[in-house]
């Protein structure tokens, strides 16, 4: 599968997705390392430099779909999709090469509860499954994090897994995590 260029800023209802600068960087750790963030995310607090790298390296890589949300002139939040082989026997044409996305985003706990996550997980579903001609995508999420289960179910993704402690949480340790995944021609249907 050939990944296509993708144009770059995308507009929501009421956000623009940017790919990553300096500045937007600088911009998204202010909060980044907040513990109402770090909470459920699986890298707890960041390196400041390391952060930085990597998200000017994503947008130069075609498999790492990685952009800052704006609203305005504020970075409220930040979220990718990343393309990866799915599961296949080889043969010809290998049709599960770059076929499935994996779904992650973050937001500034100022902007919270503002359906923001949602809107933004929802253009990367779009993204994914109209322009990149990804067969699935999936997304997961530590089970106690209610709000983010709510936006993918929101989305139409379906918990496919529950797992029975099977998440380490750095301030509550063994605790139970979700995967969540929808299909190509189920988010057609919607």
């Amino acid at each position: 599968m050939t990944i296509p260029e993708l144009g770059w800023p995308r507009r929501t209802e009421r956000l623009e997705l940017r790919l990553p600068t300096d500045e937007a960087v600088d911009e998204v750790l202010g909060w980044r390392n907040h513990p109402d963030v770090t909470r459920w995310l699986l890298r707890t607090t960041v390196d400041p430099d390391s952060f930085r790298k990597a998200w000017m390296a994503s947008a130069d890589d075609p498999l790492d779909h990685g952009v800052f949300v704006h609203l305005g002139d504020v970075v409220v939040g930040l979220a990718s999709l990343g393309v990866q082989d799915g599961l296949g026997q080889r043969e010809d044409g290998e049709p599960w090469r770059a076929a499935e996305g994996t779904l992650g985003y973050s937001f500034d706990p100022a902007y919270a509860g503002r359906g923001f996550a949602t809107e933004v997980a929802g253009a990367l579903l779009e993204l994914g499954f109209t322009e990149l001609g990804l067969h699935r995508i999936t997304a997961g999420c530590f089970a106690a994090n209610t709000a983010s289960a709510r936006v993918m179910e929101k989305l139409g993704m379906r918990r496919e897994q529950y797992g029975v402690r099977d998440s380490w949480h750095a301030e509550l340790g063994w605790i139970d995590g979700c995967q969540y995944g929808i299909l190509a021609e189920e988010w057609n249907r919607g």
